[in-house]
Order: C-alpha cells, then sequence, then structure tokens
C-alpha cells in the first residue's frame, strides 16, 4: 500500500492507539455517569437541594428543562413512567445521548471518526420541536405536560 508504512498502519490497531482514541468518550461516560449519580442519590423532589429555574421563579412558566433533574431522578431510580411525567424531552435527550455516544464509540473502535452532522433544516425542526413543547406544556390543555 502506499503511502502507508509498517509502522503508522500497526500502530492504528495497537491497544495503546485504541485506548487514546476511546479516553474522551470515556471520560465523557465517565462525567454523566457522575452527574446521574448524584441526582440520583440526592432527590430534586426535597426543597433546598438545588436552585429553583428562574424562569419559573419569576413567571410561573416551565421552560423545557424544567422537571429534568426530577426526570433524571426517576430514571435513574427505574421509574420509566414518572420521568415522563416529569420532563419527556428530558427522557428522548437522555436515550438519544446514549445513542450519539454508542455510535462515537463504535467508531472510535474502528479507528474511523464519527461524523456527526446535520443539515439546518433538522436543527431547526429541533428547536421548533423544542418551542412546540414548551407552548404546549404551559397552556392548560398541555397539564399532562406539567412536571
Amino acid at each position: 500500500m502506499r503511502g502507508v508504512n509498517a509502522d503508522s498502519a500497526q500502530g492504528v490497531r495497537s491497544p495503546a492507539a485504541l485506548a487514546g482514541r476511546l479516553a474522551v468518550p470515556v471520560g465523557l461516560l465517565a462525567a454523566a455517569a457522575g452527574a446521574f449519580a448524584y441526582v440520583g442519590t440526592v432527590d430534586p423532589n426535597e426543597p433546598g437541594h438545588y436552585p429553583v429555574c428562574p424562569l419559573y421563579a419569576y413567571t410561573g412558566l416551565y421552560c423545557p428543562g424544567c422537571g429534568g433533574l426530577r426526570s433524571a431522578h426517576a430514571f435513574v431510580h427505574g421509574d420509566l413512567l414518572t420521568a415522563l411525567q416529569d420532563n419527556a424531552a428530558a427522557v428522548v435527550g437522555f436515550l438519544g445521548g446514549a445513542v450519539l455516544w454508542t455510535v462515537w464509540v463504535v467508531a472510535a473502535v474502528r479507528g474511523r471518526r464519527p461524523r456527526f452532522t446535520l443539515d439546518p433544516v433538522y436543527l431547526w425542526s429541533l428547536g421548533a420541536l423544542f418551542l412546540a413543547f414548551t407552548v404546549v406544556r404551559n397552556l392548560s390543555f398541555g397539564g399532562w405536560l406539567h412536571p
């Protein structure tokens, strides 16, 4: 194979190279696991443990993140129905993050760079979904989305 010497081809498959490629995803997993472990042990349903959402405190409106900590707490304890009731968007985000992390790790093990590219239409659609989620959860008929 032209342009590739034996040393560089061997370096791609070495355990040290694999460890280097997995360092960032494993570090991110450790940080996320630590955050979930903290929220799982320190109950956000008890007042005084976490700050109140500023938007809710000043306006009484629920932001897209309101109930996210309670949702994470229920998610850690395996209560998926309560997690969805507290913040359905957060649960979708937890699962989506797990899928993206898995794709990243598989690409790293294979020696490839993961490509997470989204067209602007997908980003605008995601923003519109969050906006709709926020509006509906603050209307009277969207009470089932209240945390």
